[in-house]
């Protein structure tokens, strides 16, 4: 049976400040060097002020699920997950490595606090979908599920026909973030956020740099539906 790894020694608490240092840990032939880092402030905000969810808690059933759908250029969640104790910041410089458990793609089964394996885009919100169904089916109301995605992975429809599913289930523990990039090579009229509001669910579009507006459109409320929010960054170039 495959177990995950014990990480050594989890670092203490660390802060924002010490993302820099962290990322710069790891190196080697990665080529998706933006994918990380467009997603570096909002998972720093997921982790430190919204997810309820410690490295004592990763196997209890009432802690919120992330699920990291946008999983190739990982440094920006390794780093947050260090920063956070999740991980030992001495496995960092081993990142994409033959014996390392730092993908380049996260890999659940190997990762404390990991809740998927990523690869194929288009699965995340699927995937999140169907465990915030396993939760209301187990009568777990508190925890919320969050996934974070790319503006390109609407392109798969998957992804389609799960935010079409989620908004008439009425799934309000799920949570979706889509990182905007200008990635995506399909376009809907009125953009992203009118493809979510047009499926039932709330929707909001952030600053995807700003810290305090990202945390209040995470916390806004949305009763019994699903909710949405498009974090705005730098285009891809």
């Amino acid at each position: 049976m495959t177990t995950k790894t014990s990480t050594s020694a989890p670092a203490p608490a660390l802060g924002h400040q010490d993302l820099n240092r962290l990322l710069a840990m790891m190196t080697g032939d990665e080529k998706h060097g933006p994918a990380s880092t467009s997603t570096l402030d909002t998972l720093w905000v997921l982790y430190d002020r919204v997810l309820r969810v410690t490295p004592a808690t990763v196997g209890a059933r009432d802690r919120d699920r992330f699920l990291l759908s946008k999983g190739h250029g990982p440094m920006a969640y390794y780093a947050v997950l260090a920063a956070k104790g999740f991980l030992a910041v001495d496995l960092l410089p081993g990142f994409g490595s033959y014996d390392s458990p730092l993908g380049h793609h996260p890999d659940g089964t190997l990762l404390p606090g990991v809740e998927i394996g990523s690869g194929s885009l288009g699965h995340g919100l699927p995937l999140a979908v169907g465990t915030a169904l396993g939760l209301r089916a187990q009568g777990l109301d508190g925890p919320r599920v969050w996934v974070l995605i790319g503006d390109a992975e609407l392109d798969e429809g998957s992804n389609h026909e799960a935010l079409a599913f989620a908004g008439h289930a009425g799934l309000g523990q799920l949570h979706t973030v889509v990182i905007d990039n200008g990635s995506a090579s399909h376009g809907r009229p009125g953009g992203i956020a009118a493809r979510f509001e047009a499926a039932g669910w709330a929707v909001l579009t952030a600053d995807g740099r700003d810290h305090e507006a990202l945390y209040a459109a995470f916390t806004a409320p949305h009763e019994g539906v699903p909710l949405a929010v498009v974090a705005r960054v730098e285009p891809k170039s």
